[in-house]
C-alpha cells in the first residue's frame, strides 16, 4: 500500500463520524451558489436593466453592516443551539431543527425587509428613484430589479447559514449519542439526518420569498418601521388563519369562518410552509406537496409584485 493511500485510510479512522457526510454540505453549497451565479448572468442577457439595478441592489446589501451581523449573530446561534439544556428526553436533534430553521428564516425576513426598505423607500424619499427613473428604465423595470436584488442576499444568507446549519445536525446527532451514552452513530446516520431535514430549508425560503415580495409592495409607500409592523402582523397572521378557521368551527361561531376565510384569501397561508416540526420528527415530506408549495410560492408573489407595480406606478417622485 502507498504512503499516500495509507494516510488517507488513517485520515477516514479519524475523522469524526459527524465531518464525514459534510461533502454532500459543501457540493450542495457550490451548486446553489453556481444557480445563482448562473441565473443572474441569464437575467442580465434577457433583460439588461433589470440585470443591472438587480446586480446594484444586491451589492449595495452586502456591502451594508447589517447583512454581516445578520450572518455572524445567525451562525454563532446555530451553534449555541448545539449546547443548550432543551429537557426533551432523546429529542433535543429535533429541536435544535425546528429552532435552525425558524432562526434562518426569520433573519432572511428581517435582511429582506431592511434591504427592500433603505433601497425603496429611502431612494424615493431622497429622490435618488427619480434620477435613475429619468434614465431609459421603466417603473417596472425598477421595481422588479429591486426584488431580486433583494432577494439575491437572502438566498446567498441562506446558503451560508445553511451549510452551518446541516452541519450542525450532522454534529448534534454524534454529540446527543455521545451524551446520553448511546452507542456511537455511523456516518450514514448522520448523513441520513442532513438530508431529511434539508426540505425544510427550502421551505423557509419560499417562505422568505413570499415575505420578500410583500416587504417590497409596502416599501413603494411606507419606510422602515411601517413594514416591519405590517409584515410582522401578516406574518403572525399567516400562521394563526388556518388555528382561527377551526377554532371556530369547532366552538360554532359563525363570523369567525368568514373572517378567517377573507384572511386566508387576502394574505398568505404561511402555516403552510411551517411543517417543520413534522420533518424534524421523520414523517416524509412528499414531493407534490414541496412542488405545491412552490407554485403557491410563485403565485403570490407574482400578486405581490403586481400590486408593488400598481403602488410604483402612480406613485409621485418629484
Amino acid at each position: 500500500m502507498s504512503i499516500i493511500a495509507h494516510h488517507l485510510l488513517l485520515l477516514g479512522f479519524v475523522t469524526p463520524v459527524w465531518v464525514k457526510p459534510l461533502w454532500i454540505v459543501a457540493v450542495g453549497a457550490a451548486v446553489a451558489s453556481a444557480v445563482l451565479v448562473a441565473t443572474l448572468y441569464l437575467l442580465q442577457l434577457a433583460a439588461p436593466k433589470v440585470g443591472a439595478i438587480a446586480w446594484a441592489t444586491g451589492k449595495e446589501a452586502v456591502a451594508q453592516p447589517i447583512f454581516y451581523v445578520l450572518l455572524a449573530s445567525g451562525a454563532a446561534a446555530l451553534v449555541l443551539f448545539l449546547f443548550l439544556p432543551y429537557f426533551t428526553f432523546g429529542e433535543d436533534v429535533q429541536v435544535v431543527e425546528v429552532n435552525g430553521l425558524t432562526l434562518i428564516k426569520i433573519l432572511g425576513v428581517v435582511l429582506a425587509l431592511w434591504m427592500a426598505s433603505t433601497s425603496i423607500a429611502d431612494e424615493i424619499e431622497g429622490r435618488t428613484a427619480l434620477t435613475v427613473l429619468s434614465k431609459p428604465i421603466g417603473r417596472r423595470e425598477f421595481i422588479l430589479g429591486k426584488f431580486l436584488g433583494v432577494l439575491g442576499p437572502v438566498v446567498v444568507l441562506f446558503i451560508v447559514l445553511g451549510a452551518i446549519f446541516l452541519g450542525s445536525v450532522s454534529f448534534k446527532v454524534s454529540y446527543d449519542a455521545r451524551e446520553t451514552g448511546l452507542p456511537d452513530p455511523t456516518w450514514l446516520q448522520c448523513q441520513a439526518e442532513m438530508i431529511r431535514i434539508a426540505p425544510g430549508l427550502v421551505l423557509a425560503l419560499l417562505e422568505a420569498v413570499v415575505l420578500t415580495a410583500i416587504g417590497v409592495a409596502i416599501s413603494t409607500r411606507l419606510p422602515l418601521l411601517p413594514n416591519l409592523i405590517l409584515c410582522g402582523s401578516i406574518y403572525v397572521l399567516g400562521h394563526l388563519v388556518p388555528l382561527l378557521a377551526q377554532s371556530a368551527v369547532a366552538q360554532r361561531l359563525p363570523l369567525v369562518p368568514f373572517v378567517a376565510d377573507l384572511l386566508a384569501t387576502v394574505l398568505p397561508v404561511l402555516d403552510h410552509f411551517d411543517v417543520y416540526e413534522a420533518i424534524a420528527r421523520g414523517l416524509p415530506l412528499p414531493a407534490w406537496y414541496l412542488l405545491w408549495l412552490t407554485v403557491y410560492c410563485a403565485l403570490y408573489t407574482a400578486v405581490a409584485m403586481l400590486l408593488a407595480l400598481l403602488l410604483f406606478e402612480d406613485r409621485d417622485l418629484a
